[in-house]
C-alpha cells in the first residue's frame, strides 16, 4: 500500500540536471498554478476543510502551505543565484505555520500568490545561463544543494501537494 503522505513518491535530488530534465522541472514549476487551481476548483468549504489523510493538513492548509513554501523557495533561488556566498537556507516549522489564521482563511489569496510568484520565478529561471544551475547553497536540514537540486525539489513539491488534493478528490468521488 502506498504512503498517503507521498502520493507521487519521495524526492530524489539529482545534484545536476540534464538540460531536458531541467527544462521539464521548470515547466512543472510553470504549470503548477493552473494545476493547483484545477485541483481545488468546485470544492466547497467543508471539502476544503477535509484533511487529505488521517492526521494531515486540510486541503485549505495544503493550498496555503504551497503559497508559504513557494514564496520561500523563490527567495532561496534568487539568493542562490545572486549572492557570492548565499546565506544558509533556514528551514521553518511548516506545521506551526499551518496553525496560523492565514493558513485557515479563504484560499483565493494563496492561489493568486502562487500564480504571481511562479510567473516571476519561471521568468527568472528561464533567463539563466546553464552555469548558474551549478551554484550552491546550504540548507539547514538538507545540507549543500545546487540550484538544480532546488529546481527539482520545488517541481516535485508542487506536484506532491496537488496529488494530495487530487488523490482525496478521487477517493471521495468529488
Amino acid at each position: 500500500m502506498s504512503d498517503p503522505r507521498y502520493p507521487i513518491g519521495k524526492i530524489e535530488l539529482p545534484g545536476t540536471l540534464k538540460p531536458e530534465a531541467r527544462a521539464a522541472a521548470i515547466a512543472s514549476i510553470a504549470g503548477l498554478p493552473n494545476q493547483l487551481y484545477d485541483a481545488v476548483r468546485g470544492l466547497d468549504q467543508a471539502q476544503l476543510d477535509t484533511p487529505y489523510r488521517d492526521g494531515g493538513w486540510s486541503l485549505r492548509q495544503v493550498v496555503h502551505h504551497i503559497g508559504d513554501s513557494h514564496v520561500n523557495a523563490y527567495v532561496r533561488h534568487k539568493l542562490t543565484i545572486t549572492e557570492k556566498t548565499p546565506p544558509p537556507i533556514k528551514a521553518y516549522d511548516e506545521n506551526e505555520w499551518a496553525k496560523l489564521a492565514d493558513a485557515n482563511a479563504p484560499i483565493g489569496s494563496s492561489l493568486l500568490l502562487v500564480a504571481a510568484i511562479h510567473d516571476r520565478w519561471v521568468h527568472c529561471l528561464r533567463s539563466l545561463p546553464v552555469a548558474a544551475f551549478a551554484r550552491t547553497c546550504v540548507h539547514s536540514d538538507r545540507g549543500a544543494m545546487t540550484l538544480d537540486d532546488l529546481v527539482a525539489l520545488y517541481a516535485w513539491h508542487g506536484a506532491h501537494h496537488v496529488a494530495h488534493v487530487t488523490s482525496l478528490r478521487r477517493a471521495k468521488g468529488w
